[in-house]
């Protein structure tokens, strides 16, 4: 299985060094890494019907993930409540956020992907990410892949005041708007597939029969929301 890996990457030198500069440490166990950087568009199926790809990567770094950042933002706001800490770590690890962090980090680059995961508003990067957080899991463990996230991550992209100032309802703010301008809107699922463990839902906003907006996330509701914050921005009503 690892001659399969290598004829997506090259030779371990190079991914060793490009891993090296992003994740801040040498691999020790770089299979594990190969696999974390192969999308399941571009995966091979083996005989016996698995398909190489990150998609249990994925899982295990989503959980990994939600729980170092679940941690640092109990240690970090001692006096918040419950509701309050469950908003905040939805919105470090959505799936918004994390594409975005996945593009600060180069990471989406040296994904191997079909040409039709190139699309704007693919997950890809994002799925990337919370993937190559479970390799450092599996290598390293648990108090490795926590200096990554709060390292290379938290504290050098996320910023939490910002994230904590945004309106999440942009929807509500979008009906609003449409409803006293008297204009027609409707929210339409363009694409819903099951992106391995996981669906994913792409939502267009359409006003007045004009799309102003589209999201893709894994639930229909936070697709919605991306979407209606791109029609927010469009239409002017972002503040």
């Amino acid at each position: 299985m690892l001659s399969t890996f290598r004829s997506f990457f090259g030779r371990d030198k190079e991914l060793t060094n490009a891993l090296r500069n992003l994740i801040g440490f040498t691999p020790k166990n770089i299979s594990v890494y190969r696999l974390a950087l192969i999308h399941r568009s571009a995966g091979e199926r083996l005989a016996d019907g698995t398909l190489i790809s990150n998609e249990r990567l994925e899982f295990l770094g989503d959980a990994v993930l939600s729980a170092v950042v679940a941690k640092y933002l109990f240690q970090r706001y001692p006096f918040e409540n419950e509701g309050f800490l469950t908003e905040t770590r939805s919105k470090v690890v959505s799936r918004k956020n994390l594409n975005g962090l996945a593009r600060k980090l180069g990471l989406p680059e040296m994904v191997t992907k079909s040409d039709e995961n190139r699309r704007t508003g693919s997950s890809l990067g994002g799925d990337a990410l919370e993937a190559l957080v479970g390799a450092i899991f599996l290598d390293r463990g648990y108090q490795a892949a926590e200096k990554f996230i709060l390292d290379r991550m938290i504290d050098n992209f996320v910023d939490l005041e910002t994230l904590l100032k945004e309106d999440a309802n942009f929807k509500s703010r979008i009906i609003e708007w449409c409803q006293k301008e008297k204009r027609p809107f409707s929210f339409t699922v363009v694409n819903e597939v099951m992106d391995g463990h996981r669906p994913s839902f792409t939502i267009r906003l359409l006003v007045d029969g004009r799309v102003v907006g589209e999201g893709t996330d894994r639930t229909k509701k936070r697709a919605e929301q991306i979407a209606a914050q791109v029609a927010c921005e469009n239409l002017g009503l972002s503040n």
